[in-house]
Formats: structure tokens, C-alpha cells, sequence
């Protein structure tokens, strides 16, 4: 087992907690057969970015604000085919409440919602696209996120399934685990660790004064 020690974890959503990607690919290509965009050179940049971010990139000549609160409306009230992946539930009721947060690409609307559907635990430290100037791949989600648990990056680690949201961990300074569940293990391989699902990770967790955290991936998909 490769071991990894800190004093909180700073997880990712879509992708990571929850499998949206039914969601995500149909709502994308409603939007780009209506704005007659190429579907393919949204599929290139969406991963990990926020909405306006990918609209500035694949059709800058529209309104970047407007479309992206189309798109937000429309993933929010779209649940079908969104799933939790295995493991989430565990982990997360699990992990002492001040020591993990989740730090997403998505506007507090959306992730909300997925959240509610999937009947996860709302975290306290909940850092969406809403709240930065930068999405990732900036490390401002994570340094936030990292900020508002009053702890260094440093200790904490960033478990993500995209290259821009390992890039934004990082770069913030944290150790980042990568799980192969939307992106091939080839593209991961900037991460510390690659994780071929969520459950696959074995997190204890050590009450002795404050919390301490030992997360454990296995070798075999190890760097």
C-alpha cells in the first residue's frame, strides 16, 4: 500500500463523490446543437472547468454569462442517470466533519442539487465555482477550501478525477490522488496516486488530540 498522512481530505465532486457524467454529456449536447458548436471541442476542455469558462473557449462570440446560467439551470433540475459512486456514503460519514470539504467546479445550484439527490452528507467547508475568481486548473478552489478548514495546503490531500482539478491541487501545495473514473490513468499521471475507483482507498482515521488521516491506495496503481 502506498500511505499518505494529513489532516484533511479535499475531495472533488462530479466525478469523484458523484457519477454525473449522464448529466453532464446530455445537457452539453442540448446546448451545443442549439448554439450549433461542435460537441467534440466542448468534450476537449469540460472536464474539471466551470461552464462560462468552457463557453469563453468553444464560443467566445456568445454572451459567457447568460449561457452558462442556461446550462447551470439546465444540470440542475436534470437527475436521471445521476448515481453515487460506491464507497462515497462511507467515507464521508466516516470522516470527522472539520476535517474534509469539497471544493467543486460547479455553481453552488448545481452541486447542491447533486447532492441532495444523491443523499450525500452536506459538507461544512463547501467551496464551489460561485465562490472564486479562478477555477482550476488555479489552485484557488483548493487554497479556499484549505483556508476556510484553517489549514496549510500542505496538509491536506486533493482527491480528483480530472488533469485541471490535479493541476488547481498541486499547485495549491497539496499531495493529490487521482481517480480513474472519467479520464483514462494515462492523463492522470501528474497525481501523487492513481486510484482506479473511489473505494479502492482505505482512510483511517486517528483520534488522538486533533484528528490525523492515513489514506492507503493500492501499489498496483500507485506511483
Amino acid at each position: 500500500m502506498y500511505e499518505f498522512h494529513c489532516d484533511a481530505i479535499l475531495f472533488d465532486l462530479d466525478g469523484v463523490l458523484v457519477d454525473s457524467m449522464q448529466v453532464i454529456e446530455r445537457q452539453w449536447q442540448l446546448w451545443a446543437a442549439h448554439n450549433q458548436i461542435n460537441m467534440q471541442a466542448i468534450i476537449d476542455v469540460w472536464h474539471g472547468r466551470r461552464a462560462f469558462e468552457i463557453i469563453q473557449l468553444v464560443a467566445p462570440h456568445l454572451d459567457t454569462s447568460a449561457e452558462a446560467r442556461i446550462v447551470a439551470a439546465a444540470e440542475a433540475a436534470d437527475r436521471e442517470g445521476l448515481q453515487v459512486y460506491p464507497g462515497a456514503q462511507h467515507l464521508l460519514t466516516r470522516l470527522p466533519a472539520t476535517h474534509w470539504a469539497i471544493a467543486t467546479s460547479g455553481p453552488l445550484a448545481v452541486a447542491s442539487a447533486r447532492l441532495t439527490h444523491a443523499g450525500l452528507p452536506f459538507p461544512q467547508i463547501f467551496v464551489t465555482g460561485d465562490d472564486v475568481q479562478r477555477g482550476k486548473p488555479s489552485p484557488d478552489p483548493y487554497l479556499l477550501a484549505a483556508a476556510r478548514l484553517e489549514l496549510p495546503p500542505q496538509r491536506c490531500v486533493v482527491i480528483e478525477d480530472a488533469p485541471a482539478g490535479i493541476e488547481a491541487g498541486l499547485a495549491a501545495g497539496a499531495q493529490v490522488i487521482a481517480i480513474a473514473s472519467t479520464n483514462p490513468t494515462e492523463e492522470l499521471q501528474r497525481a501523487n496516486a492513481v486510484a482506479a475507483k473511489l473505494s479502492d482507498l482505505r482512510v483511517t482515521v486517528h483520534p488522538h488530540g486533533d484528528y490525523r488521516l492515513t489514506i492507503q491506495v493500492p501499489t498496483s496503481i500507485s506511483r
